[in-house]
């Protein structure tokens, strides 16, 4: 059961978390016009195999995650933050066009790289800014929020994806080169639209990762890390939802739609569920999320139709919305203050190895025994993050 403590959302939530979460917004409808269409760019276009898109998935997005790490760090000893965020968002704005220039697939692999380099740069000090910005009563609200704009921009991407290849006659480069306005667009609404608080700028600093420091992050922290690495694992890359899609005779230019079907879903779940979080019982709405993955790759590993794999789609967005938002806020709040951009630095790296791990089983799974012992095994890892959280009930019961 859900126990609620008394309501206290009372705050408006600050302007600078609305300027942060346009800011997602802008870059993923760039990052996913392109991504909805990566893999079968890879697989048709370039002849990848599906366990080199998943090796390519892996690294990408574990590298993102990884350096977040080194940002986050940078960040609490420079006691500044927007600078780092500009560059990360800069840079990744930057690989669009290469994507669209790409003659081989290690052209891609180098631009999804340094995209994600981008990704790493930017991550936690923006995640740190959302938490600077709010109280700590309002703060699963705030990464709510964020993490809801992030998802509206994940749901047009794909729309705009769809919309292109059926104007366009499949042509993968044009679309690609149309992603590059949202980007710059991103880039411009966070160098010009948002003052940093300047809170951080008066903090004294010190090496963040100095072992003084390091024993200020607790052992509730370490277990918060353990958790949403046990789920990450649970998780793999989102091309291979894409690539399960196209396998059930989904028309190449209408397979980003499951994209948009699951990132609608995280969307408008994921304020709702934020400010939820605020009120209720951690442990349990993870524990909701994690059997709303189960469910979703359960439809997906046995899927005999376009509308099965909606459905999982659908399924797999709310648990993003039950689960991003409030992940982030519980390392927010269990990170003191002049150490949450490397709170969510060491977050991200242990979730970044996870990551990697993930979609290279996924790859190899998929390659030998086919998607449904992929989609199965990610439901034995939802179950052992249940067991996990099961065993730290007290801890993570406390809003």
């Amino acid at each position: 059961m859900l126990k609620t403590t008394k309501p206290h959302y009372s705050a408006i939530l600050p302007r600078g978390v609305w300027v942060l979460g346009f800011v997602s917004l802008l870059m993923d409808t760039s990052s996913e016009l392109i991504h909805s269409l990566l893999p079968m760019f890879m697989v048709t276009t370039l002849g990848a195999t599906v366990l080199e898109v998943g090796l390519i998935e892996g690294l990408a997005e574990s590298t993102a995650l990884i350096i977040k790490v080194f940002s986050g760090v940078l960040s609490d000893f420079l006691g500044r933050r927007k600078g780092l965020a500009v560059f990360g968002y800069g840079l990744s704005a930057f690989t669009k066009p290469l994507f669209a220039l790409a003659p081989t697939l290690g052209v891609v692999f180098a631009a999804r790289m340094l995209d994600r380099v981008g990704k790493g740069v930017r991550g936690a000090p923006r995640d740190a800014m959302v938490a600077d910005f709010t109280p700590p009563e309002v703060r699963g609200a705030a990464f709510g929020l964020r993490q809801a704009l992030d998802a509206v921009g994940a749901t047009l991407g794909p729309l705009l994806a769809v919309g292109l290849m059926l104007l366009l006659a499949d042509h993968f480069r044009t679309a690609f080169w149309i992603a590059v306005i949202p980007g710059v667009a991103c880039v411009a609404l966070l160098a010009f639209g948002l003052k940093e608080p300047e809170s951080m700028s008066r903090k004294q600093r010190t090496n963040p990762i100095r072992r003084e420091n390091l024993r200020r992050l607790t052992r509730t922290y370490w277990w918060v890390v353990a958790i949403g690495a046990i789920i990450t694992l649970a998780r793999f890359s989102e091309a291979f939802l894409i690539l399960r899609a196209q396998q059930t005779g989904i028309a190449m230019a209408l397979v980003p739609l499951v994209m948009v079907a699951m990132n609608l879903a995280f969307s408008l779940s994921a304020f709702p569920f934020g400010k939820l979080a605020d009120h209720v019982s951690r442990r349990a709405l993870l524990v909701i999320g994690l059997a709303v993955l189960a469910a979703a790759d359960v439809l997906l590993a046995v899927a005999p139709a376009w509308w099965a794999i909606f459905l999982g789609m659908l399924l797999w967005g709310l648990h993003l919305g039950l689960t991003q938002g409030l992940l982030a806020a519980m390392v927010a709040n269990a990170a003191p203050d002049d150490l949450r951009g490397t709170a969510f630095g060491f977050f991200n790296l242990v979730c970044g190895i996870a990551t990697l791990f993930a979609s290279v089983i996924a790859g190899l799974l998929w390659d030998h025994y086919g998607p449904a012992a992929t989609f199965s095994a990610a439901a034995g890892f939802c179950i052992l993050a249940v067991a996990a959280l099961m065993a730290r009930r007290q801890v993570l019961s406390r809003p």
